[in-house]
């Protein structure tokens, strides 16, 4: 979990549309449509069923932040917003918080944000509404399915209602950031700053950062800054930075290296991706170049780096780092002039959390979608992370969880029990009593591991499945006061070992 977040905020937003291909822009708590420029930002309903909205009435706000939906329910796990996707592709997901006093109080509260099964980071924006700012996270995913999640939750810290007021989730080229092992990593992004700058630069639409990153201006007010003369073909570098980044930087004088603390704030003790950008303002001519090496807190980052008008980008894919961060630039001996620096970006390499069993998923969800009133927290990763799986859901604790526990009694659930629910071949215990469950049992031959089934007190028709009686290890069966008919097969009446119970109701004979 990352405590902290060094983004800037600006309260500008330029994409918008809605579709699997370009991404999403959700204005969180919008009744419709919002147009800034001729971009649309979507309402959120469509991709959560949970929470109220509410909306802030300040001057000269702008739209995205007029609105924010929040989740006053204590009993949740979490509150999820579920957003199509395309399988296997690289998401850049931004999170913005303005808390604007909704409900009454002094200060936003604290809580956690979560992505698919892994924790994501905290939430705090309280030093930024101090300032009248808006706070925004970032972090870039490889979506496992045709689905992403991204999830708010309470934690010891949350004292009134999570909220959010507007979420995005774009698609990335497939080459940024490509040197990270999406399979078991996530980016969470700390900051990222175009040097010499006075304000935040956005790429699109005028550059192919069509994804909307925010470069945050820095300065470290000693430095002198330079002004590129030459255009960079950024389309060549692998993280597609807008062309702007590189009209300014800072430098010093030939013969001098130029030491710069950046980010501005301490780091936790993680490893972290970090890249850096430079291009030689000067006229392109025989002299249009500058050597140097690249030091990050005394250790080379990169030696003997030759920068050009063309441009250059070095990284770190996992790169350690705690506390304040230096970076250190030295010239070579016979560089004609002093070394340059246009931008920088630093983003956390966070471990994922594992995820739930793709057979898991699937049938979790089909019993979400047959249940009427299932519980508020039921969407998003049924399992993960740990301490916020599905209300009434058990699960192991593998990399790869499985559900080994179903308990709902007397939560008044209604609708039908899915025939995916065989789909929960580790599960060792259903509990589904004291409902208002309709139709049919299902077939559960498959589960091999269930003990308990207990579906009584509910309203279950048609027979009574032959299959129940060969499942090895079940012990308790009991179905009593629904409206089952027909014979008791002879696999459970003749079966040792079991404790069978079909009465008062029914009539089984």
């Amino acid at each position: 979990m990352i405590p902290f977040s060094l983004l800037a905020v600006v309260l500008v937003f330029l994409v918008g549309g809605a579709d699997a291909l370009s991404g999403y822009q959700i204005n969180c708590g919008a009744k419709s449509g919002k147009v800034v420029g001729d971009l649309t930002w979507v309402p959120d309903g469509p991709f959560i069923n949970v929470g109220n909205v509410s909306e802030l009435r300040s001057p000269g706000m702008m739209p995205m932040l007029s609105s924010l939906r929040y989740f006053p329910d204590t009993s949740a796990r979490k509150y999820c917003y579920v957003i199509p996707a395309k399988k296997r592709v690289k998401y850049l997901i931004r999170t913005t918080y303005y808390y604007g006093g909704f409900d009454g109080g002094n200060a936003p509260p604290v809580f956690d944000q979560i992505i698919e099964g892994t924790r994501w980071s905290e939430v705090d924006t309280a030093a930024n509404y101090a300032r009248g700012l808006a706070t925004y996270y970032e972090a870039v995913v490889v979506s496992t399915g045709r689905e992403v999640s991204v999830c708010l939750a309470r934690n010891a810290a949350t004292t009134s209602s999570p909220f959010i007021s507007a979420l995005e989730v774009v698609p990335l080229e497939d080459s940024v950031y490509s040197a990270t092992n999406f399979t078991a990593y996530a980016l969470s992004t700390i900051a990222r700053h175009s040097f010499g700058h006075n304000g935040s630069i956005v790429g699109y639409p005028d550059d192919p950062d069509r994804f909307n990153r925010y470069w945050e201006p820095y300065d470290d007010g000693r430095s002198p800054v330079v002004e590129s003369q030459a255009s960079v073909a950024t389309e060549t570098f692998w993280n597609k930075p807008p062309v702007a980044v590189f009209r300014r930087g800072l430098t010093a004088s030939r013969g001098k290296g130029l030491d710069i603390q950046w980010p501005p704030a301490s780091l936790p003790a993680a490893s972290y991706y970090l890249a850096l950008y430079f291009q030689d303002n000067r006229a392109p001519s025989a002299l249009s170049w500058r050597l140097f090496d690249v030091a990050v807190n005394g250790e080379t980052f990169f030696a003997g780096l030759n920068v050009s008008t063309a441009g250059s980008m070095v990284y770190g894919a996992e790169w350690p780092l705690s506390g304040q961060t230096r970076i250190t630039l030295t010239p070579a001996p016979d560089s004609p002039v002093g070394p340059v620096i246009n931008a920088a970006e630093i983003m956390m390499v966070v471990p994922l959390g594992g995820r739930t069993h793709p057979r898991d998923v699937i049938g979790m969800e089909a019993l979400a979608r047959g249940f009427l009133n299932p519980p508020s927290d039921w969407s998003g990763d049924p399992c993960l992370p740990r301490g916020n799986s599905w209300t009434g859901v058990t699960c192991n604790e593998d990399l790869l969880a499985r559900v080994i526990a179903l308990n709902l009694t007397n939560f008044r659930v209604g609708g039908s029990i899915s025939d995916h629910i065989a789909n929960l071949t580790a599960v060792s215990s259903i509990w589904l009593a004291g409902n208002n469950l309709s139709g049919l049992i299902p077939d559960m031959s498959l589960l091999h591991h269930a003990v308990f089934l207990h579906l009584e007190d509910n309203g279950l028709t048609g027979p009574l499945p032959e299959s129940l009686g060969s499942l090895p290890r079940l012990q308790e069966l009991s179905v009593q006061n629904n409206n089952l008919q027909g014979i008791i097969p002879s696999s459970i009446r003749n079966r040792s070992g079991i404790k069978f119970q079909y009465t008062p109701g029914n009539n089984l004979s």
